[in-house]
C-alpha cells in the first residue's frame, strides 16, 4: 500500500497533505509517523528517503504537513500560502498529530500495530506533547527543541510584536519573509502548561531515543540533553552531522547522506529493541 498527497483534516479544520506506505512483501508490526519541523513539511530535503528506508526494512511510514506550515493540498512544496503560516501555533500542531493518527487509523487496522514517533527539531518538541496519546508507542527525537517559551522575542523586539501584530522571519533559500501574527505568543500564554515540554518529558511513560548531530548551528546539543534527562531516554551524538543531519533541500541524490542514515539505523534499532522488550 502507498498513499502519497492524500488530505486530512488538521487543526481548525484546515486541510493538508499526508502519505502512507506500507511494505507489501510481508506482515508489519510497527509503524513510524514523522513530523516535520519549523518551515519544514514532509517532502523537505531527504524525507522521502527516510521513508523508503523504513520501508525497505519492514515498517510502516507514515509522514504530513502541518495543516498551517505554509503548504497547501494542491502545492505541499515550499510555501504557497503565507496567510495560513502567520496564523500557526504549537497548539495547532499537537492538534495536527492527532488528526493524522485518526487519519492513519482509517486506512490501517492499527489494534496489532505499534505508533512510533519520530519527530524532527520542533517536531521533536511536538512528539514529546503528544506521547500521551494511548496509540503512541514510542518516541525519537533528531535534533529536537526542549523549550517553547525560550524561542519567542523578548523586550522590545516582543513589544513591537504585540504592537504590530506580526513579525517576520527571513528565509533565505525561498527569499520569502514568513510572517507570525501575535496570535503564536498569545496561543502559547494561554497553553502554557499543555506545552510545557519539559512537564510532558518527565511525566513520559513510553520509550524514547533522542539524536544529535555535533555540528548543529540550529538547536543546541544541550536541548538534546536536557531530554534525554527528563526522559532519562538514551542520546547519541551524532559526529559531524548538522541540524538536518546533513540533508538539504532540494535534494536530488539517490542516496541520502551518511549522518542522516545514520540517524536512521540507530532509529531502527531502538525501534527493534521494543519488541525484544529491551
Amino acid at each position: 500500500m502507498k498513499l502519497t498527497n492524500m488530505v486530512y483534516q488538521g487543526a481548525n479544520g484546515r486541510n493538508s497533505q499526508i502519505d502512507f506506505e506500507a511494505p507489501d512483501s510481508f506482515e508489519y508490526t510497527d509503524i513510524v509517523v514523522f513530523i516535520h519541523g519549523y518551515k519544514g513539511y514532509k517532502d523537505w530535503g531527504a524525507w522521502n528517503l527516510v521513508q523508503q528506508y523504513f520501508v525497505s526494512n519492514g515498517m510502516g511510514f507514515c509522514k504530513f504537513n502541518m495543516s498551517h506550515n505554509g503548504g497547501t493540498v494542491d502545492e505541499g512544496i515550499d510555501f504557497p500560502d503565507l496567510e495560513a503560516f502567520s496564523l500557526n501555533r504549537y497548539t495547532y500542531e499537537v492538534e495536527d498529530l492527532k488528526h493524522a493518527l485518526d487519519w492513519l487509523e482509517q486506512k490501517v487496522d492499527l489494534k496489532n500495530k505499534r505508533i512510533h514517533l519520530i519527530g524532527h527539531s520542533r517536531g521533536g518538541g511536538i512528539a514529546i506533547l503528544s506521547a500521551k496519546d494511548p496509540r503512541v508507542s514510542s518516541v525519537t527525537t533528531w535534533a529536537s527543541i526542549s523549550d517553547i517559551g525560550t524561542r519567542f522575542p523578548k523586550g522590545e523586539t516582543l513589544d513591537n510584536w504585540r504592537e504590530k501584530g506580526f513579525y517576520t522571519v527571513r528565509n533565505s533559500r525561498t527569499e520569502q519573509d514568513m510572517p507570525h501574527q501575535f496570535v503564536l505568543y498569545e496561543d502559547w500564554l494561554e497553553n502554557k502548561d499543555e506545552l510545557d515540554i519539559e512537564k510532558c518529558a518527565r511525566n513520559i511513560k513510553v520509550p524514547t531515543f533522542h539524536i544529535h548531530g555535533d555540528a548543529d548551528d540550529s538547536v543546541s546539543i544541550t536541548e538534546s540533553e536536557a531530554l534525554g534527562l527528563w526522559t532519562e531516554g538514551k542520546l547519541i551524538i551524532i559526529n559531524k552531522a548538522n541540524h538536518t543531519f546533513n540533508t538539504y533541500q532540494p535534494y536530488t541524490e539517490e542516496e541520502m547522506p551518511n549522518k542522516l542514515h545514520e540517524a536512521c539505523v540507530l532509529t531502527f534499532q531502538f525501534i527493534e529493541n521494543q519488541e525484544k522488550g529491551e
